[in-house]
C-alpha cells in the first residue's frame, strides 16, 4: 500500500535532516550503489512502529558522534517500490526486511539489520550496533 505523501513526508524528514540522501528510483540507487567506494549505510524506511520508534531513532543516535559511513542513504519500503527493489538486490543472502539498515563497502554489503533485530530493541541498543558497524568497518575505510 503506497501512503499518501504528505503522511509519509515527515517520516522521510527524520533522515534526510540527518544529511540521509533519499534514493527515489531505481536508477538513483544504481548511481550511487552500483560503483560506491567508501562506506555507504542504506536505511529501509518504513510506515511502521519499529521504523518510527526504533530505527530512524536509532540511525540518528548513531550519527551524533564517532565514525561515520562516507555515504547515507535512504528508501522507503512500500513507496519508493523499484528504489526500494534494486537496494536490497544489494542484501545479498538476505529476505526484503522494512525497516532494515545495511552497512556497505565499496558496494558490497558488510553487515545487515532485519526487522527482527530491530523490532523490540531500543533505539540506543541499535545505535550502539551501528556504531560498532561503524567502528570496525568505517574507520579502516577513513585512514586507508
Amino acid at each position: 500500500m503506497i501512503y499518501p505523501e504528505p503522511m509519509v513526508a515527515p517520516m522521510r524528514a527524520e533522515l534526510t535532516c540527518l544529511g540521509v540522501q533519499e534514493l527515489r528510483t531505481s536508477a538513483a540507487v544504481a548511481e550511487a550503489l552500483g560503483n560506491a567506494k567508501g562506506t555507504a549505510l542504506v536505511v529501509v524506511n518504513s510506515v511502521c512502529g519499529c521504523a518510527a520508534r526504533n530505527a530512524r531513532p536509532a540511525v540518528a543516535a548513531a550519527l551524533q558522534d564517532g565514525v561515520k559511513p562516507d555515504h547515507l542513504y535512504s528508501v522507503f519500503a512500500g513507496q519508493d517500490v523499484d528504489a526500494t527493489q534494486a537496494a536490497r538486490a544489494f542484501f545479498t543472502g538476505y529476505p526484503p526486511s522494512s525497516p532494515s539498515l545495511a552497512l556497505l563497502k565499496d558496494g558490497r554489503l558488510v553487515t545487515m539489520l532485519e526487522r527482527h533485530q530491530i523490532e523490540g530493541r531500543t533505539a540506543d541498543e541499535i545505535a550502539q550496533d551501528l556504531r560498532r558497524a561503524f567502528d570496525k568497518y568505517c574507520a579502516t575505510a577513513a585512514t586507508a
